[in-house]
Parts: C-alpha cells; structure tokens; sequence
C-alpha cells in the first residue's frame, strides 16, 4: 500500500508519523480527517482506498462531524442525519467560532 502522505494532502496527517498509520486499522479516524479537513483530491483518494460503503459504515461511527460534513454524508449515503452518531452525542463543548 502506498504511503497516506502520498495518497492525501499533507496538511491531513501532519501531526502524526507516516508510518504510525494502519490504512484498515485506523480507518475510521483517516476517514473522518478527509471528511472534515480533506480537499476534492482527498475525497476521490478517499473512495479509491476505501470505497463508498466503508466510508458510510465508518462515517456512521465518528463521533463528531461539523454541520456541512454531516450534511453532505447524509445526502450522499440517503441516512437521515438522527442515524450518525455525532447527531446523537453532539459535542460537549460547543464551538468558540461560528462560520
């Protein structure tokens, strides 16, 4: 398997070594990165590595998503937004900043 540095942008996985990332094992938190930080590129890379249902099957899991991420994962997978469970638990300290 390639490198994530090569697959994705590099300002996604910055703060972490290269090699301490599983493509399987840390799959959700590589495809909540994309979702919410990820370029268009990153999105297509994204599909590539895991594919359409992996990506809804883990993204039901994650448990923060911004509003407009939540939103388009929701429209893309046709879930109402009540089945995620970031809508279920949402953050216990709201944002500072609202754009």
């Amino acid at each position: 398997m390639n490198s994530l540095n090569t697959l994705f942008s590099n300002n996604l996985f910055w703060d972490i070594e290269e090699d301490a990332l599983d493509s399987e094992k840390n799959a959700r938190f590589i495809i909540e990165r994309v979702l919410s930080q990820g370029r268009l590129r990153d999105w297509f890379a994204l599909v590539d590595l895991y594919g359409l249902d992996k990506i809804k099957h883990e993204s039901l899991k994650i448990r923060y998503l911004d509003k407009v991420t939540l939103n388009f994962c929701s429209k893309l997978f046709n879930v109402p937004k009540s089945k995620f469970r970031c809508y279920k638990q949402p953050q216990s300290i709201q944002q500072l900043w609202q754009f």
